[in-house]
């Protein structure tokens, strides 16, 4: 993969964001109770302890896939995304995702951003197709 690729540029980028983000978020809210219980970052960001965590995990993953599996870390986590979105949209603001994520209507627009931008820097990244070698 290349040195900048459109997809080792998402993993690096978000998965800091989301790494610092899961961190910031635990100065909010780290209840790990009832889905009601909800701070918002900055006013804005509806999150709980497991927000906060899903943030840190799929943070870290971003960083540690950078080096070698941004492509497919781009791609999983653009679908993944995409799909909180749709579903944050469906159920609506102020609601949770399994009962534990709570989510509004600007986590779901960031969902959404982060999802097409996966898939987008996935899809403009070649996939590496591993070096022939001639049968001796």
């Amino acid at each position: 993969m290349e040195a900048s690729s459109p997809a080792k540029l998402y993993a690096t980028l978000v998965g800091a964001v989301l790494t610092i983000a899961g961190i910031i978020g635990f100065f909010y809210s780290g209840s790990f109770g009832s889905p009601g219980e909800v701070d918002k970052v900055f006013g804005i960001l509806a999150v709980n302890g497991w927000h906060n965590v899903v943030h840190l995990v799929t943070g870290l993953l971003g960083l540690a896939a950078a080096g070698y599996a941004a492509r497919q870390y781009a791609l999983g986590l653009g679908l993944v995304y995409l799909v909180v979105a749709i579903w944050g949209f469906i159920i609506g603001s102020g609601d949770s995702i399994l009962s534990i994520v709570p989510v509004n209507t600007p986590d779901n627009i960031l969902h959404l951003i982060l999802g097409l931008t996966g898939l987008a820097a996935g899809a403009a990244t070649p996939a590496q197709v591993p070096a022939r070698t001639a049968p001796a």
